[in-house]
């Protein structure tokens, strides 16, 4: 590694190493090893290409910048600080702490300059894919002749964890296929892990690999030259494909535990970091920014001109292309048309009954002619979750301005990328699988709640009703999974009117992500009651002096209502209501629940799913008809009366709990 100098790039580059060191050490907790490495290249990205504005951090056009390896937080928390964001020394001196704005890993919307939520190693860079489709796609749509108004890069830092993480295959596999040259990854390559040095994990060729995907990879062999750096980040700016810049560092470096795994998750300790302060020439108290580095990193008034620049761009636009700024200004603002309930599809009670799915379908057909943001796919099955928006057109290399994007069978990729689209700005991104398959997904899906990401998840194929295929795509535990994800909303509507409702609120719900779980099998209509759908739970069927509340969701409603009807007919009056989200009933005041779950009636509730969800609601004197197994492979008319979700069984529950 070449030598240490006093010059103020350099001493830039230890402010960054022994602010991050000193973080660490304070709280006793932390990652000193992979920003004594990366700094230089972090310091070499920030300083002299990243275009941002510290005082207006949402600032539209700016620069998108990731650290994947985020469990190297010390490092962005000291570029952050250097560069003037609103993240003060003491916070650098509260990392890990409760209260504090320097959390052990970065989160989005906790800390002022943050573009995203990382640790979950992999997910970062596959966001940033999904930032960088982002920018490419709204650039194909909006940009004109001398109006560049989406014109950013997308960078990341990452190591070799992200690098071998599955989605980080998923995601470059896609990057790679839409040529999204924009994107910038800088590989923190010190070839050591936390177990291990990586020679005895892995032995693939990283470079041939990323060829392979369709990338620009290029080597610089020293990470302490920062000129190398300079000259591999300027040749990405200008590939035509996106670029993995492997830049060999070391480490820890210039600790006692430089090149080894010690150095990658404890602190140094007091002898270690005063050791590693005397390598690096450093000699401040801790937690010391030098006055010339303070002003040579200070970028506000460089950001303001930045963003100065593009708000007058942003004004020529206006001015002229101004139905198109109209709707660029309201995509940026994520605003929905006042009359969205009007653009809804409305179902008429005793027609022919329509799969939820294909109601969905619908739905997203006449929601993409008035929301312009609405975008997205799914994972190889279009054609099965109805997520095609028709005349949208694919989103491909050279033609990013399509609004379906086939992210092949890639779930956990698709997914990640839908949070990078989330994050950008502008956009309403949808996915689409089956449900049995967000186990591929679940990460994705829970950093969108983690972030508030207002992500919607197509899910369809909601249960055994999906019929011979079997249990292997029969979901069980699945909805159950996703009810338990905090901040996020699992709506399981009843039919073709639920449907429309559900996709209305997941458009307006904008503190996480909406997961619809939907089915293949045609569902009967019933009437249309949009407030209560908003509530998250109505009664669909009343009866005077109800003895029993049957409660239920999806395609067991209809079920419901049968087997109100059938102990009708033996005297037993049943109440029957809709439970489409549990999540957004549980909000809802005491009168209104207790008007719709009767205090002192018994309850039954039916779900084709586990039935874990569904004690809160019954109690320990109510019971529950749901899935204690896997499914089977025979028609659904069959499996439903198999596994008891019959008039029949229900009856028969019903009279046990009364």
């Amino acid at each position: 590694m070449s030598g240490m100098s006093s010059d103020i790039p350099q001493l830039s580059v230890n402010t960054i190493r022994t602010l991050s060191i000193d973080g660490v050490q304070a709280a006793n907790s932390g990652h000193p090893g992979a920003p004594l490495g990366a700094a230089p290249m972090a310091y070499v990205v920030w300083q002299d290409y990243l275009r941002f504005n510290p005082v207006h951090p949402e600032w539209p056009g700016r620069d998108r910048f990731v650290l994947s390896a985020g469990h190297a937080s010390m490092l962005i928390y000291s570029l952050l600080h250097l560069t003037g964001y609103d993240l003060s020394l003491d916070e650098l001196k509260n990392f890990r702490q409760w209260g504090s704005k320097t959390p052990g890993h970065p989160e989005f919307f906790h800390t002022p300059g943050l573009d995203a939520t990382t640790g979950p190693l992999g997910q970062g860079a596959a966001m940033t894919v999904g930032m960088a489709m982002a920018e490419a796609h709204l650039a194909a749509r909006y940009n004109r002749p001398d109006f560049p108004i989406f014109d950013n890069h997308t960078y990341a830092i990452l190591g070799d964890g992200d690098l071998q993480e599955g989605v980080n295959h998923e995601a470059a596999a896609l990057a790679g296929h839409l040529r999204l040259n924009k994107l910038i990854w800088l590989h923190d390559d010190n070839q050591v892990q936390l177990d291990t040095p990586t020679s005895k994990a892995e032995s693939d060729d990283i470079a041939a690999r990323y060829v392979a995907y369709g990338w620009n990879v290029q080597k610089v062999a020293d990470g302490n030259d920062l000129d190398a750096i300079r000259a591999a980040v300027e040749a990405a700016q200008t590939s035509d494909r996106p670029t993995l810049i492997q830049v060999r560092t070391v480490i820890g470096f210039a600790s006692p535990r430089a090149g080894t795994s010690k150095a990658h998750g404890e602190p140094l300790g007091a002898e270690g970091v005063a050791e590693t302060k005397a390598a690096l020439g450093w000699d401040y108290p801790p937690f010391t920014v030098p006055e010339e580095v303070k002003a040579h990193m200070d970028a506000r008034e460089r950001g303001a001109k930045f963003e100065a620049d593009w708000n007058a761009l942003m004004d020529g636009y206006r001015a002229a292309h101004p139905e198109l700024a109209a709707e660029v200004d309201a995509m940026l603002k994520r605003e929905l048309p006042a009359n969205l309930a009007d653009a809804l599809p409305s179902y008429e009670v005793g027609g022919k009954g329509v799969a939820t799915r294909n109601a969905s379908g619908e739905v997203i057909n006449a929601l993409a002619k008035v929301i312009p943001g609405l975008m997205g796919g799914s994972a190889d099955l279009s054609g099965s979750t109805k997520t095609t928006i028709k005349d949208g057109g694919e989103m491909q290399s050279g033609s990013m301005a399509g609004r379906n994007v086939l992210f092949g069978v890639r779930e956990f990729g698709m997914a990640a990328a839908a949070n990078g689209l989330s994050l950008y700005g502008g956009l309403h991104p949808m996915v689409g699988t089956f449900l049995v398959f967000a186990d591929y997904l679940k990460p994705a899906f829970r950093l969108s709640a983690i972030q508030m990401q207002p992500v919607t998840y197509v899910l369809t194929h909601d249960s055994i009703g999906l019929g011979e295929d079997g249990p292997t795509h029969q979901p069980i535990e699945q909805i159950a999974m996703l009810r338990a994800v905090p901040g996020a909303h699992v709506i399981r509507p009843a039919d073709a009117n639920e449907t429309a409702a559900a996709w209305q609120m997941a458009l307006e719900y904008d503190k996480g992500p909406t997961a619809l779980a939907l089915t293949r099998q045609d569902l009967p209509i019933l009437p249309r009651n949009h407030a209560g759908v908003k509530k998250g739970a109505y009664v669909v069927r009343d009866a005077e002096g109800a003895q029993v509340i049957l409660i239920a969701s999806g395609s067991e409603v209809s079920l419901a209502l049968d087997s109100a009807e059938a102990l009708a007919a033996e005297g037993i009056q049943a109440r029957v209501v809709s439970m489409p989200c549990m999540e957004v009933f549980r909000t809802q005041d005491r009168s209104y629940r207790d008007s719709v779950l009767t205090p002192g009636v018994k309850r039954v509730a039916i779900e084709a799913a586990a039935k874990g969800p569904w004690y809160e609601w019954v109690g320990t004197d109510g019971a529950v008809i749901g899935m204690d197994t896997f499914g089977a492979s025979a028609p659904a008319s069959v499996l439903f009366e198999k596994f008891g979700f019959s008039v029949q069984n229900v009856s028969k529950v019903v009279k046990s709990v009364l």
